[in-house]
């Protein structure tokens, strides 16, 4: 051991070392540096060429740029999807929409992996809730489909659905068309529940399904007639274990009141039939039942026709949307309707006179 005292402090671990020379005393205010993202020109010519060649994260960028509410993504987006519209329309668009609980999740991922078996290209277009009070969502399909999520022949997309009627994003379409473009021969748009609004649905696909559990006297009592109008197939889902004969009786029950009604599709008798995502039974023969149903409808000139007023439909839905952003962003616009819906419901005024009053 050395002798020296300062050679000793020098190597003990208590001694502090020289810090840092600085400036600040410690009562300086010093200046925050904002982070600022770098904008990022992006090439929609080089984007669409990675789409169409098949890159899933490229074609993930141009979603998200088709969903971006920013003003300087909307021109691009739609230079975007301006490339894509000529290599769309080749896939059969197919939405699937069910009670909670009805395990839409689960039939999507065994229904996805057998068409990935047959050699399909599938895009899972997953609706996602958002909370009223936060607008926040869960955005757990993936998670929920964990097979099928890594499977090389599917793409799977969840996105939330901020409100928008039927709980379809109000980019969900595009998003459709992009899908088609980048070559995918199914697409797959999962709603969430079911409802008289899932109407939005029916109007952007070919063939529209609906899960079911068993037990249809209870199913329908939550259910309206309306939803069943439109559906061009019931499908009991969990036919399983001691499950299985109920579901049988469940299927039939719904086949007797599906003969009551209306078809939605002309020339198609819409009818149910059991699945069971478990011992991945009656997946082919839903497969078969659209085939056939593609093959009708190709028939009798229907298939087209259809798509051609589906977007008649979303081209005047559209112009309701901006008419209606465009009057309440006019300054003062919000306040006035605030301060006539108060005078409205203390009497003073009728629902007609309240509306002359804010286009006068």
């Amino acid at each position: 051991m050395t002798n020296n005292p300062d050679e000793f402090v020098n190597k003990s671990a208590m001694n502090v070392m020289d810090g840092v020379s600085n400036s600040h005393d410690g009562r300086k205010k010093s200046i925050r540096k904002k982070f600022v993202k770098k904008n990022r020109d992006i090439s929609i010519d080089d984007l669409f060429k990675k789409i169409k060649a098949g890159s899933r994260l490229d074609l993930a960028k141009g979603i998200t740029l088709l969903e971006s509410i920013a003003s300087h993504d909307k021109v691009a987006a739609q230079d975007l999807l301006l490339k894509a519209l000529p290599h769309t329309g080749n896939s059969i668009r197919i939405g699937i929409t069910g009670v909670p609980g009805a395990g839409k999740s689960t039939f999507i991922e065994s229904f996805g992996l057998l068409l990935s078996e047959l050699g399909f290209k599938t895009a899972v277009l997953a609706i996602d809730p958002s909370s009223s009070l936060t607008g926040g969502s869960i955005l757990g399909d993936k998670t929920r489909m964990e097979k099928l999520a890594s499977d090389p022949n599917t793409f799977i997309r969840p996105s939330p659905t901020s409100g928008t009627l039927g709980g379809v994003h109000r980019k969900t379409r595009e998003t459709m068309l992009l899908c088609e473009s980048a070559g995918f021969d199914i697409i797959l748009i999962e709603t969430v529940g079911v409802g008289q609004s899932e109407i939005a649905v029916r109007n952007m696909v070919d063939f529209f399904m609906l899960l079911a559990l068993t037990g249809a006297g209870d199913d329908l009592q939550g259910m309206k007639k309306g939803i069943m109008e439109m559906t061009d197939l019931i499908v009991i889902n969990k036919a399983d274990g001691d499950n299985e004969q109920r579901a049988r009786r469940t299927m039939r029950e719904y086949r007797r009141i599906l003969h009551a009604l209306q078809p939605v599709s002309p020339g198609w008798t819409t009818t149910a039939t059991t699945v069971s995502s478990i011992n991945q039974i009656g997946f082919e023969e839903i497969w078969k039942t659209i085939k056939d149903f593609k093959k009708l409808m190709k028939e009798n000139d229907y298939w087209e026709t259809r798509r051609e007023e589906q977007t008649s439909d979303w081209f005047r839905e559209m112009i309701n949307d901006r008419l209606i952003e465009s009057f309440f962003s006019e300054p003062g616009k919000k306040e006035e309707v605030n301060k006539l819906e108060q005078e409205l419901l203390a009497g003073n005024l009728t629902v007609a006179s309240a509306v002359d009053k804010l286009f006068k």
